[in-house]
């Protein structure tokens, strides 16, 4: 009899002592680890506890934004505005109840002034219409758009799912300076083609402009404007940047740029250096497109400089069909803090000078803008048109249209819902 008992405990503690090496051998392991290794002192000084902490960090955007916002006070986007967003992309409920929860009369506060005599809005479809210069093509553009977020930033499930809202929205998709990919395509929508200062997809092999290949590219029906990008409100005066981490081999050879290594876009372009070359290279993609629109994008910066350009358009008789103002506020998927911060004009100040300056030169009626940073509301639409704006970009509201939940983790390739990512195992969240 206790040679059975014997045998039966015996059989029992096994598991548990298989068990218990399964769980104690990797801890033991990992603290050996922390111990030798030189990378992070608090690590060294509390091994495996000492992961708390950097659990917790990584975690903690999602806990705040859950535990600890309010609707009114989460950045860069609130939980209102999240969430309005959300509700519209759904087709759900977007109304709200018991008033507004903002202090109407705090500083900054902004309101529109309504007529007592209201009338039933019509239904039509706001358009503006740009180009036509020298008897070049008109594209017909909606008031809100899809602004630039390449290929390679995003994942191709989310490029997919944008061009396909275009298609259904009737407005445009802004390809982001990455190039033109076959995921802008798929889905059949307008598109913006945005070459920036990397010349992706119409590049030489030294990194120059090819003329040759941009003309065989623009060609495509899909593509209805042409956007030089002189910069961006969330890095102007740093040229783009997608980590290795993001560079598959399919990125590399649409874009033209070795496998796995960063992709710094240079900060100017090399195909002009003054705001007449800068002209004369618009010109020149008008006519190697047959005639569609040509715009620049830009963050305003130094005023001088934007002046300095509208003289040039004064002397050359070269205006672009359309000028696109990027606000400081606008985001990015990677970007020095002091960049996003405190680099280039808010939206706000920047539009107006763009829009004043042109009136001051004679050259508004000649040509569109287009007004980029925080679109996400109807108001948002209704006050950069009031400082001038004829047509808006949105970006970020676009990404949480897709399933963003403002993780901030787009710079890493581990973007939680798929949308800003590389790793397929990631991106097969997003339904097309």
């Amino acid at each position: 009899m206790a040679t059975i008992i014997a045998i039966e405990l015996f059989s029992t503690q096994v598991p548990l002592a298989r068990t218990a090496y399964t769980v104690v051998l990797p801890v033991i392991a990992l603290g050996l680890h922390d111990l030798v290794q030189r990378r992070h002192s608090l690590l060294r000084n509390y091994p495996v506890i000492g992961h708390g902490r950097y659990l917790m960090e990584s975690v903690r955007p999602e806990l705040q934004q859950y535990f600890v916002e309010s609707n009114t006070d989460g950045m860069p986007y609130d939980r209102a505005r999240r969430s309005l967003v959300y509700q519209r992309a759904k087709l759900q409920n977007d109304t709200v109840p018991f008033g507004t929860q903002l202090d109407v009369y705090a500083p900054g506060y902004e309101w529109m002034q309504h007529s007592i005599a209201a009338r039933h809005a019509e239904d039509t479809d706001p358009r503006c219409a740009v180009g036509g210069h020298e008897g070049g093509q008109i594209y017909d553009a909606s008031i809100l758009n899809i602004s630039a977020m390449s290929f390679g930033s995003l994942s191709d499930r989310a490029i997919r799912s944008l061009s396909a809202g275009a298609r259904a929205g009737g407005f445009a998709h802004n390809t982001g300076e990455g190039g033109v990919s076959p995921y802008h395509l798929d889905g059949g929508g307008d598109l913006i083609w945005q070459i920036g200062t990397g010349y992706f997809g119409c590049r030489s092999a030294k990194g120059q402009f090819d003329e040759v290949a941009f003309s065989e590219r623009v060609a495509h029906p899909n593509i209805k404007m042409v956007e030089l990008k002189l910069s961006q409100g969330a890095k102007p005066g740093h040229g783009g940047i997608l980590p290795a981490a993001k560079v598959s081999a399919e990125i590399a050879q649409i874009r033209g740029v070795p496998r796995g290594q960063d992709v710094l876009s240079p900060p100017s372009h090399a195909a002009f250096a003054d705001p007449e070359g800068l002209l004369r290279f618009v010109q020149r993609l008008r006519e190697a497109s047959e005639g569609k629109p040509v715009g620049f994008k830009l963050c305003v910066g130094r005023p001088h400089e934007f002046l300095a350009i509208c003289k040039a358009m004064r002397s050359t008789g070269i205006v672009p069909d359309y000028i696109a103002v990027d606000g400081g506020e606008g985001g990015t998927g990677a970007a020095p803090l002091e960049f996003s911060d405190s680099m280039g004009a808010p939206l706000h100040e920047g539009l107006s000078l763009v829009n004043n300056a042109l009136i001051a030169c004679g050259l508004r009626s000649q040509t569109r803008v287009f007004a980029g940073g925080k679109i996400t509301t109807g108001f948002d639409i209704a006050r950069a048109r009031a400082l001038g704006a004829d047509a808006c970009y949105a970006a970020r509201a676009m990404m949480f249209a897709l399933g963003c939940i403002q993780a901030r983790r787009c710079n890493s390739n581990d973007c939680p819902v798929g949308v800003a990512t590389q790793n397929p195992a990631l991106a097969r969240g997003i339904d097309v």
